[in-house]
């Protein structure tokens, strides 16, 4: 798995390679595949295997050779030598005879990391970065902004009652979501996942969520809500058509991995969905 950082083996190159457009072979596009689990196809023919495996003492893979360009690929993978220590979390339960510890650097992304390769292995040098793989494989879902349940755009709300604020999930809208994009003979898989909602009420006030919300039921009364739950402290007669205008932004996380890499990480996306809420008062008469 990628250490960004020091933290897996406390050996780092700096990363000084250029950014590098990244080359792709003719046939880009979607591939077989239905609904949430797409497969996109970037043809890359050229596949260059890391030099002797794990257990080879060479310390770089080969450089891009494409005819006459004098472009480094977009990830480098070197042998760190001396090799960390038996009980460096690196190792993650393998050990010296099954493989070695590799630095990677990809310049394109930022990416600095240690994953293990196993010895004898045949695991490509990309002349893409994997993270731009797991972008890819990202653009080729359908990630929706939240399905607003609550507040109705219909509906009319009292200042200082409890409001339900809920989400109806569903794959596009919640997840999980999975696609998976190859190229340069490394194939990139990635799941996608809502994190939190984030609900901007209209009126100053920002409410996170880490879940859809809890719908509401007639029998909850005038209780809040467990999870998700606002109060308006005053009407919004002052507002353009009076209603608040709001917005709920979901976050998506993504986990990604290339497994002939060892490699992984996480990206974040976000998606939006505006509504409006009309806040009343309640007018009461009194008799004599």
């Amino acid at each position: 798995m990628l250490r960004r950082a020091a933290a897996a083996a406390g050996v780092l190159l700096a990363a000084t390679l250029a950014p590098t457009a990244h080359a792709d072979g003719p046939g880009g596009g979607l591939c077989e595949g239905a609904d949430m689990d797409v497969q996109v196809c970037a043809e890359d023919s050229t596949t260059a295997p890391i030099s002797g495996g794990g257990g080879d003492s060479g310390t770089t893979t080969p450089a891009d050779t494409s005819s006459g360009g004098t472009a480094k690929p977009a990830c480098t993978y070197t042998r760190l030598d001396p090799q960390p220590p038996a009980d460096n979390l690196a190792w993650e339960g393998k050990s010296a005879k099954d493989g070695a510890l590799y630095q990677v650097e990809c310049p394109e992304t930022g990416r600095v990391g240690v994953v293990f390769i196993p010895s004898g292995g045949a695991a490509p040098a990309p002349r893409i970065d994997p993270e731009v793989l797991a972008r890819r494989a990202v653009d080729s879902m359908r990630l929706d902004g939240p399905a607003v349940a609550s507040p109705r755009t219909g509906g009319r709300y009292l200042v200082g009652m409890p409001m339900w604020m809920w989400a109806t999930p569903s794959p596009s809208t919640f997840g999980p979501t999975t696609a998976s994009a190859t190229a340069g003979g490394v194939t990139v898989t990635a799941t996608a996942t809502v994190s939190s909602i984030r609900w901007t009420m209209g009126d100053g006030t920002t409410i996170t969520c880490t879940g859809p919300g809890t719908p509401y039921t007639p029998d909850q009364g005038k209780s809040p809500s467990p999870d998700c739950g606002h109060r308006y402290t005053r009407a919004a007669y002052d507002q353009p058509d009076g209603r608040y205008r709001g917005s709920v932004t979901a976050t998506w996380a993504v986990q990604w991995s290339a497994p002939a890499l060892g490699d992984s990480g996480t990206l974040r996306e976000t998606r939006q969905t505006d509504f409006t809420v009309r806040v009343v008062e309640m007018q009461a008469l009194n008799g004599s």
